[in-house]
Order: structure tokens, then C-alpha cells, then sequence
């Protein structure tokens, strides 16, 4: 069976949430395995940094953010927040001063 891109996002967010070994192999996993072309995928890809986020593997949360070609705000939220889960505040600082798009409300409680 071929996984398609919400297939790929349920099973990333499902991952997060339990984040227990199991969900950790699981998730790296069907990471390491996905095709490119949902590598591409701005939501595939920011469920996949909040997955890894939540599991304490920034460096690999920081490799899928820069592999974006198209960053948006929800990607950059993502990030800023699984900094500042992982209390790398100053890494949250900076990334948020890098953002080039308009902000949201939304973007400043995050």
C-alpha cells in the first residue's frame, strides 16, 4: 500500500502525541522512508518537525525545516515552538527575528 500525504500526517501527529519508544522508531521510520515529493509537502513536513520536536531530536527537526523550499508561517511556527518546547529560547529568538512573512496574531502567543 502506497501512503499518501495525510496518511503520512496522521501517523506523524499520532506519533507526537504518544511519544514513547515505540512511536519514536515508528516515526523515524516512515520519516526515513517517505518519497520526496511529500518532503515538499509544507504539512507533511511541519507534523514531521513537530513530531521531532517533541521527541527532543531538534538536529533532525532543523534538517526537514531546511530541506523546505517553500517555508511558510506555520512552518516557522512550528519550529519556533518546538524550540521553545525544547527550551532553546534564544534559538526561538533568533529563527522568529528571521521570519520574512507577514505575522499573525496567531504567531505571537505561540
Amino acid at each position: 500500500i502506497e501512503l499518501d500525504d495525510v496518511t503520512y500526517t496522521i501517523v506523524f501527529n499520532a506519533c507526537a502525541k504518544l511519544c514513547n519508544d515505540r512511536a519514536m522508531k515508528i516515526g523515524k521510520e516512515l520519516l526515513a522512508k517517505m518519497p520526496e515529493n511529500y518532503r515538499n509537502n509544507d504539512i507533511v513536513s511541519t507534523s514531521a518537525i513537530d513530531m521531532l520536536m517533541k521527541f527532543g531530536d531538534v538536529e533532525s527537526a532543523e534538517r526537514v525545516f531546511r530541506s523546505i523550499k517553500a517555508k511558510n508561517i506555520i512552518t516557522y511556527g512550528a519550529m519556533v515552538k518546538g524550540y521553545v518546547g525544547n527550551e532553546m529560547f534564544e534559538k526561538a529568538l533568533d529563527l522568529f527575528e528571521q521570519i520574512d512573512i507577514e505575522l499573525g496574531d496567531v504567531t505571537y502567543t505561540i
